[in-house]
């Protein structure tokens, strides 16, 4: 199945913006972005079709997954 990524910020480093990722049923969250070689620490908020998202949710076809790694300023 298919899932697209929004990646933001220094997430999209090497790696665009938006991508497709074919992955297999009932993937998780959690796969994709190893899959994508993204450390979980450097994630600070996941959103699946705009929602709240889980590091162990499973996503189902054409799911949209928006990443954003952690922000600081001062």
């Amino acid at each position: 199945m298919n899932i697209r990524v929004k990646l933001f910020a220094t997430l999209r480093e090497g790696r665009g913006k938006e991508l497709t990722v074919e992955v297999h049923e009932n993937a998780t969250v959690f796969e994709i972005l190893s899959s994508l070689a993204i450390d979980i620490k450097n994630v600070a908020i996941l959103l699946v079709n705009g929602r709240d998202g889980k590091m162990e949710q499973m996503l189902n076809e054409n799911d949209l997954l928006s990443v954003f790694p952690p922000v600081g300023g001062g």
